[in-house]
């Protein structure tokens, strides 16, 4: 495939209502290159992304002024749809763009559209199941699958049109860090050996830094800022761990890999090893005996004990699939077991009331847009506070404390992805009820947001709550965790402290023990531990 060209911005200014998110901002790609757009939650990330794709301001209102041009023809006029051989899309929630039933459907469906010839259309899809490791899913109902497997099937289904320029909004957000690996070698290969144009926002940079040729920083006063990845995160706020790694231990040039680092850590002094003091258990708050759920024929838990104690914060991992959300809708008892028990203060979840199934099971799940049904931000942050008895401004608080800047008159559906997530947590969490559960809680939330949810987590615990965390992330967990739990095809397969399950997985370690080993798991010891050596 011959490709011609950039994708250039000329002059792009947008303003939604009164706030101007983007103002004069200039961008070209260049072919072949992968552009890493990154920035604080809700600082016009998507908006930046939907004027290329032509999703801004077709489908969100708001002004645009300037051009874009893509191979040297100016686009800005044209609908998504006359962009979508050229300009492919994938956004935060895969199944809302899914048009059709079936994994192999979807993949061919953009074909069709383009007119693709049959032959060809049977080829491409064969290859794109290979590409990404779906061939196995081929016949599945795209509803059943986990959410990181639909953002593969998403992510397919527009490479199989084989566009010049791909847009990507957090396509690794909802993948196991194996499957987020694996997505972003493939893009990388297509960049490298097809010239393929990449834009691609995402919050968790530990992931993508490596394969990025540029990253465009956006500022959140209109502007952007673009440079090489080193020059960008040497003052960035927005840095992976390993920057930070970087910054307490002085290294000039900051590493970027982990291989890098691993080099540079040689001529590290010895550390006194931090304190493993775990967190002392409280009395069971939830005890699973047994659960197995079933999706038609896929057993997607198989009779699995958990419990989950006050004052403790247990992480659940595994690849995507393993039956983490799952077993999480079981235990909040709106998930139908076939089999099991769950005991919550004497009463199964299951077999009481919405309403009061909610003082003592609280759950955010992946997608946060099902507990948003109001008309602005304001009325579901009040209505939270009043369903919970707790002083007016209490939702609020939370919320501001996650995603500072939050306009009170904003339509939920208006707000970023991360955005959103924040309002359904701080809704959930006003109620502080006895046992939080959090399905993927971090998604679309920077590092700032998430080193308050971090924090509120702990005075979760600190207050004789139980939280159980779902997450794919595994610099989080390792912040948060007083217990981690692994799960594999619907079974437990390793469980205990942070300190051994995450450093004795390859695929779980964070960026910390990866560079300095066991015991090692944030940069906030290895920075203690350096203050008491100097």
């Amino acid at each position: 495939m011959t490709l011609h060209g950039a994708v250039e911005l000329r002059g792009i200014t947008f303003r939604y209502d009164e706030h101007e998110v983007l103002r004069d901002v200039d961008l070209t790609l260049d072919e072949g290159e992968l552009v890493l757009v990154s920035g604080r939650t809700g600082v016009g990330k998507s908006t930046l992304l939907g004027v290329v794709t032509g999703l801004v301001p077709r489908f969100t209102g708001g002004v645009l002024t300037g051009d874009v041009l893509v191979g040297g023809r100016s686009v800005v006029a044209q609908p998504p749809r006359e962009r979508a051989h050229v300009v492919g899309y994938v956004g935060q929630d895969p199944l809302a763009g899914f048009v059709t039933d079936s994994v192999e459907e979807e993949l061919a469906y953009g074909m069709e559209q383009l007119g693709t010839a049959p032959g060809t259309m049977r080829r491409r899809v064969e290859e794109t199941l290979d590409l990404l490791g779906i061939a196995d899913l081929r016949a599945r109902d795209l509803r059943t699958l986990s959410g990181g497997q639909q953002q593969r099937v998403a992510i397919g289904a527009v490479l199989t049109t084989h566009p010049r320029v791909l847009v990507l909004d957090e396509p690794t957000s909802a993948l196991d860090p194996t499957a987020a690996e694996d997505v972003l070698a493939t893009i990388t290969r297509l960049v490298h050996d097809l010239g393929l144009t990449v834009l691609l926002a995402e919050h968790r940079l530990e992931r993508v830094v490596p394969f990025a040729d540029r990253i465009c920083l956006v500022t959140g006063d209109g502007g952007i800022r673009v440079d090489a990845p080193q020059p960008v995160l040497v003052d960035s706020p927005v840095a992976p761990p390993l920057v930070h790694l970087g910054r307490a231990v002085g290294w000039d040039p900051l590493p970027l890999t982990v291989r890098d680092a691993r080099r540079r850590a040689r001529s590290l002094p010895d550390l006194a090893a931090p304190p493993g003091v775990p967190a002392p258990g409280g009395a069971p708050l939830l005890a699973a005996r047994g659960v197995t759920v079933v999706h038609g024929r896929h057993v997607a838990v198989r009779e699995l004990d958990l419990t989950l104690s006050a004052g403790r914060v247990t992480v659940l991992m595994g690849r995507n699939g393993s039956g983490k959300s799952s077993l999480i809708w079981a235990l909040q008892g709106t998930g139908k077991r076939r089999s099991g028990t769950v005991d919550v203060d004497g009463a199964d979840p299951a077999a009481l009331a919405p309403a009061e199934r909610r003082t003592r099971v609280g759950l955010v799940p992946q997608t946060a847009a099902d507990l948003l049904y109001l008309e602005t931000v304001d009325e579901e942050c009040a209505a939270a506070d009043t369903g919970a008895e707790v002083a007016p401004g209490t939702c609020w608080a939370l919320l501001d404390r996650l995603v500072p800047g939050v306009d009170r008159a904003s339509h939920p559906r208006d707000l970023s992805e991360g955005q959103r997530l924040a309002l359904a947590l701080a809704i959930v969490l006003t109620a502080r009820p006895p046992v939080v559960l959090l399905d993927e809680p971090t998604r679309g939330l920077d590092y700032a947001g998430k080193a308050e949810l971090a924090r509120i987590v702990a005075g979760l615990a600190a207050d004789r709550h139980a939280v159980l965390l779902a997450t794919h992330d595994v610099e989080f967990a390792a912040h948060v965790a007083d217990e981690v739990v692994v799960m594999a095809e619907g079974e437990v397969v390793s469980s205990g402290p942070p300190r051994r399950v995450l450093a004795e997985s390859p695929s779980f370690a964070p960026q910390v023990t990866k560079v300095l080993g066991d015991p090692w798991l944030t940069v906030e010891e290895v920075a203690a531990a350096l203050g008491d050596t100097r």
